[in-house]
C-alpha cells in the first residue's frame, strides 16, 4: 500500500466519522426537541420557550446540513482523484 493510498484511506475514515457525528446530531436534536416541546408545558414554561427550542433545533440541523455537504464535496474530490 503506497503512502497516497494510506492517506486516502485515512481521509475516508475521517469522513465516515464525521458522517456518524452528523447522524448523531440529527437524531439527538430531534429527540431533544420533541422532549423539550413535550416537557415544557408540564413545567409551566411560557410559549415563547417553544420558539427557543425551535431555533436551537433549527441551528443544529443547519449545522448538520453544512457538514453533510462538506462531506459530500470531500468524497467527490476523493473519487475524482482515482
Amino acid at each position: 500500500m503506497s503512502a497516497q493510498d494510506h492517506a486516502k484511506a485515512n481521509r475516508d475514515l475521517e469522513l465516515a466519522a464525521r458522517g456518524r457525528l452528523v447522524s448523531l446530531v440529527i437524531a439527538g436534536t430531534m429527540v431533544l426537541w420533541l422532549l423539550a416541546l413535550w416537557v415544557a408545558p408540564m413545567l409551566g414554561l411560557p410559549g415563547r420557550y417553544a420558539f427557543l427550542f425551535d431555533f436551537a433545533a433549527l441551528a443544529a440541523l443547519v449545522w448538520a446540513l453544512v457538514v453533510a455537504l462538506q462531506i459530500r464535496r470531500a468524497r467527490k474530490s476523493l473519487r475524482d482523484q482515482k
